[in-house]
């Protein structure tokens, strides 16, 4: 099995190759939001990389999820927390997403033979799921308007580590080891490392503090965020 780490989507076409499996990551907060979506019963995320798009599904009565720059948009039901996505809020429905980061790096990389979304919170069974399904593994990480940061790639060094205990993993390239060196420093508490990262200070500065905690759990939900390329949207794997 042969893993690589993408940390940037400005980066994606020269990581990109046929039948890989592409997993999303934008750990602050799309993907993790993304996967609370689905534990939480909503049928599918439609993800829209335009806000003129996203308005024009409102018009249609759907429930929209709109963030930009780390704030809710004006037209929107709903930002970017996870907890915005209650079972009561969302089960049962579509729900159409735009966000900064997140949803543009999963329409640049929609033409993957498999495209999953990741997130600490559903690490362990995105690592069943391709240890079953994957020989050739891209982490596509959001980063920040194509600019690399650490929550993602931290993601990318966890996920390593947790796939090479079970199978034996190659470095697609060096960010595979910048990852795991990066990871190596951090994961005794992820939480005052990332406090000296580029986006913490826009979280605190949006009253999102309480979304940190919530994205740097492991394991606590067991979705499988798949997205179906025939309609362009993102159901639960069974």
């Amino acid at each position: 099995m042969i893993l690589d780490i993408c940390p940037s989507p400005a980066l994606y076409p020269y990581y990109q190759q046929e039948n890989d499996t592409v997993i999303v990551v934008d750990i602050f907060r799309a993907s993790t939001t993304i996967c609370h979506m689905l534990h939480n019963g909503a049928t599918a995320v439609i993800p829209v990389a335009d806000i003129d798009e996203a308005k024009r599904y409102k018009e249609k009565g759907y429930l929209v999820g709109a963030e930009r720059n780390t704030r809710k948009c004006d037209f929107a039901d709903c930002g970017n927390s996870p907890f915005d996505y209650t079972a009561e809020r969302v089960k049962g429905r579509e729900v159409v997403f735009t966000t900064t980061n997140g949803t543009m790096a999963i329409k640049q990389s929609e033409d993957a033979r498999e495209l999953l979304i990741g997130s600490f919170s559903n690490i362990g069974a995105l690592i069943s799921h391709c240890i079953e399904r994957s020989e050739h593994i891209v982490v596509l990480c959001a980063g920040w308007n194509n600019r690399i940061n650490m929550e993602d790639m931290l993601f990318g060094g966890a996920f390593f580590e947790r796939l090479s205990s079970r199978r034996r993993v190659s470095f697609g390239s060096d960010s595979v080891r910048i990852a795991q060196l990066l990871w190596q420093l951090a994961k005794k508490d992820l939480l005052t490392f990332l406090q000296e990262s580029d986006h913490y200070p826009r979280l605190v500065a949006n009253s999102a503090v309480g979304d940190v905690a919530y994205c740097l759990n492991s394991d606590t939900l067991s979705v499988v965020p798949l997205y179906h390329p025939a309609d362009k949207k993102i159901r639960a794997h069974p």
